[in-house]
């Protein structure tokens, strides 16, 4: 039996580096460490973690080497944000395209909601989408997502630039 939800995506785009300075949060103790090597066993789980609440299904309909083929790519960056020493979140950047680069997820798991750490952890992924040095910085959400998302991307610097209206397969 398959599923599927209507959702509205958000296409947006940033052209010129918005540098606004988001203290760290000093509530927790904070790590954000690049993966250099992500496994598929803990991408998924971070993938799970993350994007289990706002149906995040994409991923999961890879298989094991396809998943591999997407995060051990020159250009992907995977960057976890550990609080406590346990995974709070994460980001994924796409830079395989020079003059695009696309933060392609991005989240706090449910447990660390609520601490400020979202907002700090957009401001460094945005960080590290421009340290590449594209002409542009792309990202998109949807109606899925947390209701935070939309205004927290225009918040820092993203401008809407599209909509697209799409029905999302839940069949895993």
């Amino acid at each position: 039996m398959t599923r599927t939800v209507d959702t509205v995506v958000t296409f947006l785009e940033m052209t010129t580096p918005r540098h606004a300075h988001v203290p760290m949060p000093g509530n927790v103790k904070l790590m954000l460490m690049r993966l250099e090597e992500p496994t598929v066993h803990f991408y998924r789980y971070l993938y799970d973690a993350v994007g289990a609440a706002h149906v995040w299904v994409d991923r999961k309909k890879l298989t094991d080497a396809e998943l591999l083929r997407e995060i051990r790519v020159l250009g992907v960056e995977i960057w976890v944000l550990y609080a406590g020493g346990a995974p709070a979140g994460y980001f994924e950047i796409d830079a395989r395209r020079s003059e695009v680069v696309e933060l392609k997820y991005f989240g706090i798991m449910r447990e660390f909601q609520g601490r400020g750490l979202g907002r700090w952890l957009i401001a460094e992924a945005i960080r590290a989408c421009w340290a590449r040095e594209p002409k542009k910085v792309t990202v998109n959400t949807c109606t899925l997502d947390g209701a935070a998302a939309l205004p927290l991307y225009q918040k820092m610097g993203f401008v809407p630039v599209g909509r697209e209206h799409r029905i999302v397969d839940l069949a895993e």
